[in-house]
């Protein structure tokens, strides 16, 4: 099977009047077709860095990224990217900013829009179409926010911290239903985050990266029974908290 993504020996350095300062060494890994996999690490490794170059706005400076077996930036694949916030429009209704996207690429017929209006219906949001990004709840928002990526039908989504801006039982309630709306839609997904719980929660793969630069310390498996396949049903599994406790080691390691 050839990998959706295949990272293999990337390093990426910043460079200022003060000198360089290597953000990534010799990262190597791949994510196979409907795969979730999260990446953590201690704060300044180089997670967002490392979505940034997948994503392709910035270029390795050693190594290669491919996507389906092409590399960047000679492939041309549909990539989702959910950041920190939202970022909806206040002047545009729910409708229009999930349908943004769409509007950018010339992509924004009826069919199109016929389309994102079931998805509004089907995540949660329906009779919320004409309302503003203030009416609703952060929750709604993320929500609002996975649907204008996913109207766009990304082949792999890159998710950097999508949840950290809500409060914590928002947090969990939006982590499991987009998790579960995207294991339902067979998405390839790679989630940075910080929260050891919701990798774990979420994800096939967990990646830990060393401290700066960051480097792959470890690459760990979670598996859980048939019946809690949900973030929120995996938290009660008992095997959870041995995995919490390997991925708390090694990242206590790599610092």
């Amino acid at each position: 099977m050839i990998p959706k993504l295949d990272v293999n020996g990337v390093s990426y350095s910043y460079h200022t009047r003060e000198g360089e300062t290597l953000a990534l060494s010799d990262i190597s890994f791949s994510v196979n077709p409907g795969e979730f996999v999260a990446v953590v690490g201690p704060s300044g490794c180089g997670k967002s860095t490392l979505l940034s170059l997948i994503s392709g706005l910035i270029s390795p400076e050693k190594g290669e990224i491919r996507i389906d077996g092409t590399p960047l930036p000679e492939a041309s694949p549909a990539i989702g990217y959910m950041l920190q916030k939202d970022h909806l429009f206040e002047w545009r209704t729910i409708l229009s900013n999930a349908a943004l996207g769409l509007e950018i690429q010339k992509r924004l017929n009826a069919a199109a829009k016929s389309q994102v209006r079931e998805m509004l219906a089907a995540y949660g949001l329906r009779g919320f179409e004409s309302a503003r990004p203030s009416e609703l709840s952060g929750g709604m928002r993320q929500r609002a926010a996975l649907i204008r990526t996913l109207a766009l039908k990304p082949d792999l989504l890159l998710l950097d911290e999508p949840f950290s801006a809500l409060d914590y039982q928002t947090r969990l309630s939006v982590c499991d239903d987009i998790s579960s709306i995207l294991r339902r839609e067979k998405k390839t997904a790679v989630l940075v985050t910080h929260d050891l719980s919701e990798a774990i929660s979420t994800a096939d793969r967990v990646i830990v990266l060393s401290a700066r630069p960051g480097r792959v310390k470890a690459v760990l498996t979670v598996t859980f029974p048939e019946d809690c396949t949900s973030p929120l049903a995996r938290r009660n599994c008992p095997e959870f908290s041995n995995y919490f406790n390997s991925v708390w080691k090694e990242l206590k390691t790599s610092e």
